[in-house]
This record gives C-alpha cells, sequence and structure tokens, in this order.
C-alpha cells in the first residue's frame, strides 16, 4: 500500500517549487551561455560601432552610420592599403579612417593627394583632396598611415602620425545602417 504522503498531489507546493526550478535551471542554462558567447564574440570577433560625427569620411561615410567590424584579421595578418578600419585614442574618440601607408613604406602627403616611396597613390576612394602637408616620413614597423576620404575635414596620421596596429580596434566588414546604404566592405 502507497503511502499517502509519498506522492505529490497535482496544486501542491512540492509540485509547484519543482516547476518553478526547472524554469528557473531552464533559463540559467540557456541564457548564461548565450550572454558568454555574445560577451566573447563582442570581445575578440566582431563589435558593432556607429560614426559619432565629423565628415572626414565623407561621402563614403556619414555621421550616424552603423556599420560590423571584425576583430580578429589582424591577428593573422597586417592590415592592407584600403582597409577602412576604427583606431582607439587614449585621449579622446574612436577615429574611424582607411589605412594608407603601410609599415616599412615612405609616406608623404601633398594637399591630399599621397606618395608612397615617391609614387603617387590611386585612391579612388577620395573625393575631396587638400589639407596638411605631411612630409616624406618612413612608417615603423607595427604602425599605419591612417586618412579619412575628405582630406580636408580629416583628423588623422597626418596630424598625429602614424598609429599602432594593436590600436585598431577593428576593420569595418559591412555598413547595416541607414538601409539605403547597406554595403558588404570587401
Amino acid at each position: 500500500m502507497e503511502d499517502f504522503h509519498s506522492k505529490s498531489l497535482p496544486g501542491s507546493n512540492r509540485e509547484k517549487k519543482s516547476w518553478w526550478h526547472r524554469l528557473l535551471w531552464d533559463l540559467i542554462t540557456s541564457i548564461v551561455p548565450a550572454l558568454l558567447i555574445a560577451l566573447f564574440v563582442n570581445v575578440f570577433i566582431a563589435q558593432a560601432a556607429e560614426i559619432e560625427s565629423g565628415p572626414s569620411m565623407q561621402p563614403n561615410l556619414y555621421a550616424g552610420y552603423r556599420m560590423m567590424t571584425e576583430k580578429i584579421s589582424y591577428y593573422f595578418c597586417e592590415p592592407e592599403r584600403g582597409d577602412i578600419v576604427i583606431v582607439g585614442q587614449p585621449d579622446g574618440p574612436n577615429l574611424v579612417k582607411r589605412v594608407i601607408g603601410l609599415p616599412g613604406e615612405v609616406i608623404e602627403s601633398n594637399e591630399g593627394h599621397t606618395f608612397i616611396n615617391g609614387e603617387a597613390l590611386d585612391e579612388p576612394w577620395v573625393s575631396f583632396f587638400g589639407g596638411h602637408y605631411y612630409p616624406p616620413t618612413q612608417i615603423p614597423d607595427g604602425y599605419v598611415f591612417i586618412i579619412g576620404d575628405n582630406r580636408p575635414a580629416s583628423h588623422d596620421s597626418r596630424a598625429i602620425g602614424p598609429v599602432p596596429i594593436e590600436a585598431i580596434q577593428g576593420r569595418v566588414i559591412l555598413i547595416y545602417w541607414p538601409l539605403s546604404e547597406f554595403e558588404i566592405i570587401p
């Protein structure tokens, strides 16, 4: 004969407690790993970013554009000329610029036109030339030279010098907002 107290009756406190424990356990075992994965992706693999202000990349990128950056390629290879990158600054906002000069190259900028090792660089992304003169300078190993596409309005390596590759927070791979400007960046 079964003991009356050995079974849970429907609606009993024991059954309710068990149901809440299962729900809590299910939430913990599904939400916590998802949050940890999202945090890992955001810190090490990819991150959303927004151009906060300034015309330095116009007409290619405008303030308010939202983009996705990837963070892992520069662990395996160096930046390439033409990459659009986000560079962190210790004393100011992040910079969104284009990599123009690579380690070991001698770079010069005159009226916004760039010369690499004495040769004029073809820059189809530039719509507005002008701006600071930058004398011929060799870019040190581990550094790149970044310039905005709107040369007269860009605060970039012509003012701050080459930037360490380790300061690059990500390479822009996708513009996703506004939707009308959606673009995958090669």
